[in-house]
């Protein structure tokens, strides 16, 4: 058994309970900078003008490209287990951009 097999680190997370209840999302937008990534996780739900932002993550390139790599793997898993993931119509698939929306949620 090599040596490096004994001393692989172990992750002691805190998890509040505030935070533990999670946050609703069924929007993201990306962008990013020569040195990081910004991940707007958002919500559209009925009776709201526009999306609303919940929660902002920055990463570094080299993290969000590890998030990739881990949603990836997650994904396949989970395809696996339960079957493929449909997005819906051709129409319904991607992203889209929301600044070709109008302010009041409108497509402009």
């Amino acid at each position: 058994m090599d040596n490096n097999d004994n001393n692989k680190k172990q992750l002691n997370l805190e998890l509040k309970p505030e935070v533990a209840q999670g946050t609703y999302s069924n929007l993201a937008i990306i962008s990013h900078s020569r040195s990081e990534f910004i991940i707007d996780f958002a919500a559209m739900l009925p009776g709201l003008q526009k999306p609303e932002v919940r929660s902002r993550i920055l990463m570094t390139p080299e993290h969000c490209k590890r998030l990739l790599n881990a949603l990836v793997d997650n994904i396949g898993r989970y395809e696996s287990q339960f079957g493929p993931i449909h997005l819906g119509t051709p129409e319904q698939k991607g992203t889209f951009n929301l600044a070709d929306f109008a302010p009041n949620g409108t497509k402009s």
